[in-house]
């Protein structure tokens, strides 16, 4: 049942049009790397500050600074992502480690979330005093995870 919709995916005119283009599919990658990049290097700048490094930065200045640009990241990662994903999309759904990717990548939006709507819920605070361990915890968290989703990607080239 399911190979039959990746298979029926990957016929798709939209996987037809990436695949049979020079161009298409490396526009996309070229995307979906900027999109890693504007999505994680804020993120893990924010998790690193988190951890305590460049104590002097208040947090709450530096999540309104670099926060929108982790989600204009994700605006691009998401489609592009996608749209990659349908052009090969029954080798990638038995691959492994594009599921173990998956299954990070649910990692990292549950530990965005309970950051953001459980420990992040007053940023005064969060500027007046010493971190809460949780917000610590999730700060590494999203470093491990976001590098190791990256290491996915990399993997799932070869």
């Amino acid at each position: 049942m399911i190979d039959t919709m990746l298979q029926w995916l990957e016929h798709s005119s939209p996987a037809v049009a990436i695949s049979q283009s020079i161009w298409l599919y490396p526009i996309l990658e070229i995307v979906h790397i900027t999109g890693i990049a504007l999505l994680v290097g804020p993120a893990i700048m924010f998790d690193l500050r988190l951890l305590g490094f460049s104590k002097d930065l208040p947090v709450s200045s530096l999540a309104r600074h670099l926060l929108p640009w982790s989600r204009r990241g994700l605006l691009l990662i998401v489609p592009s992502g996608l749209l990659l994903f349908i052009t090969n999309a029954v080798a990638l759904w038995h691959d492994p480690v594009f599921l173990v990717k998956i299954l990070l990548l649910v990692v990292a939006g549950l530990n965005a979330f309970v950051f953001h709507y459980f420990t992040f819920q007053s940023v005064t605070v969060f500027d007046a005093t010493i971190l809460p361990p949780t917000a610590k915890i999730t700060a590494g968290i999203s470093i491990i995870v976001w590098l190791a989703i990256i290491a996915c990607g990399r993997l799932l080239a070869y």
